[in-house]
């Protein structure tokens, strides 16, 4: 009678579709709060793509396009953006999106305590509602990387009601309108989400729920997706391609990243540091010098990845030519140590615990182990790692930036003194200055011009050690259709169906 029971409940499940509809997505980490003002993980914007809509957002090609915004203007002086909303759009809990609920959110981005969109705004002097569907953001000075920002994080729309209730417990269970909402969440283990009937744009939607589920091992992340375990798994490993691409029922699209990988070197968060790496300048390019990218790259990653040596790959329009990629030197390594009066240095390298973090860090910890430093490797949890970086708890962290399409994404947050995203403690106001002219500047030449000046002060600091841009490849069982993979790493469930 179980058996029979069990069988016409599977029937069931089968007949109404929702035993097939649910993608199973293998993230390479937990995600941090799944609050968009707070969160600052790569594998939390995944998981906000399908829980929260933003203003606007991009195309694979990299074009800006309207999303629960329909358009927008600018003002002939630049200092105003007035943007046209959407009409007939709910948030989870039933609440109406409209020019108040917008006008909620970008305040909210700015001053919630701990924001980390609040850099990110800081042009936007004011919000006005101009309509029930038009707000209008007032600025004081023109901002050329606005509309980029709001097509991210800063353009997430949450629900006002939900977020006046919960608080900073907003996060455990968040309430937006994009095309999912959320269930559940168990910390290490999955977040899961199920199709929201009123979503505004429901006829894109063919899957009837997400299931995201932290696998930090990026074999047993492949395995289990090969065994039907999954649907899709972000991050392959470089080395498994092979494997992937030889077996039929998968499939392996793929896109260039905009962000970067490196290597975080505290200064003086949340005070001066008192050690040779963070004190010495010419410790700081010893280091760097006795790193060879391409190994690197080579060992770890099977060749797939591009060496750097900025916040943006050297394909970039705003990679500087002038400051090139230096190949290693240990002998000019160990000459800067000895300049700068110390024989060996000690430092903490803390990387993600995942086999391509620990690798890369003993990559690292061999190879500047030759030129004079005595490097211990601390293996972490990568939310948990965030959160010693943000409490200036390290000495150097191998970690990245999952990229933005303008370049002040990549830039500003974590070199400008008070950038939400400076963990260095690093600070020059000069650089502060060109990186805010860069922000009203309309003229890409000019634009370029004031990166650069910016760039040549702060690259030869080396309080971030630029390393390599990462190629995003996203496997998937070949039952899935429609989707296509973005350079910003996202994962956009619009258009997609599970057969």
């Amino acid at each position: 009678m179980k058996k029979l029971l069990f069988a016409l409940l599977a029937l069931l499940l089968i007949g109404t579709g929702l035993a097939q509809t649910t993608v199973r997505v293998g993230l390479a980490e937990d995600p941090d709060v799944l609050d968009p003002d707070l969160g600052r993980t790569y594998v939390g914007r995944i998981v906000f793509a399908s829980l929260c809509d933003k203003l606007f957002d991009i195309t694979p090609g990299l074009e800006i396009i309207p999303q629960l915004a329909t358009g927008y203007s600018t003002s002939d002086d630049g200092l105003s953006l007035t943007i046209n909303l959407r009409e007939g759009v709910k948030f989870h809990d039933g609440t109406e999106f409209n020019a108040e609920a917008a006008k909620y959110n970008i305040e909210r981005s700015k001053n919630l305590p701990g924001s980390n969109r609040a850099s990110e705004l800081a042009q936007v002097d004011s919000v006005e509602v101009v309509d029930d569907y038009t707000v209008q953001l007032n600025l004081t000075q023109p901002f050329s990387p606005l509309i980029a920002l709001l097509a991210d994080r800063a353009g997430m729309m949450v629900s006002p009601t939900a977020a006046e209730a919960e608080g900073e417990n907003f996060g455990n269970a968040p309430v937006c309108a994009g095309p999912f909402k959320f269930v559940e969440r168990v910390a290490q283990d999955r977040i899961e989400l199920e199709k929201f009937a009123d979503y505004w744009d429901a006829e894109n939607i063919m899957i009837d729920g997400v299931v995201f589920l932290p696998i930090p091992d990026s074999s047993v992340r492949l395995a289990n997706l090969q065994s039907g375990d999954l649907e899709m798994i972000e991050r392959a490993a470089a080395t498994d391609l092979a494997t992937i691409e030889a077996d039929p029922n998968l499939v392996l699209p793929s896109a260039a990243s905009l962000g970067y990988q490196g290597i975080t070197i505290n200064l003086s968060n949340p005070e001066a540091r008192d050690n040779p790496l963070s004190n010495d300048v010419r410790v700081r390019e010893a280091l760097d010098l006795s790193i060879d990218r391409d190994v690197i790259n080579n060992v770890v990653f099977d060749g797939q990845f591009i060496v750097g040596n900025q916040a943006v790959p050297p394909s970039s329009p705003w990679y500087v030519e002038d400051y090139p990629i230096t190949g290693r030197d240990v002998e000019k390594a160990k000459a800067l140590l000895a300049e700068a009066g110390v024989e060996n240095v000690a430092f903490e390298l803390m990387v993600a615990n995942n086999p391509q973090g620990v690798q890369v860090g003993e990559i690292i910890q061999a190879m500047a182990g030759e030129a004079g430093f005595t490097v211990s490797i601390a293996a972490t949890e990568f939310a948990t790692a965030l959160d010693l970086q943000e409490q200036g708890q390290y000495d150097a962290f191998v970690v990245g930036w999952s990229g933005r399409i303008d370049p002040d994404g990549n830039i500003h947050a974590f070199q400008t003194c008070e950038g939400n995203l400076n963990e260095t403690g690093w600070c020059d106001a000069a650089v502060d200055e060109a990186l805010n002219a860069a922000r009203a500047e309309a003229d890409t030449a000019a634009r370029y011009e004031l990166y650069k000046n910016a760039a040549m002060s702060y690259l030869p600091d080396r309080h971030i050690i630029y390393l390599y841009h990462t190629q995003l490849f996203f496997p998937h069982t070949n039952k899935l259709e429609g989707f296509n993979a973005y350079p910003d790493g996202i994962i956009r469930f619009q258009g997609v169906s599970l057969n």
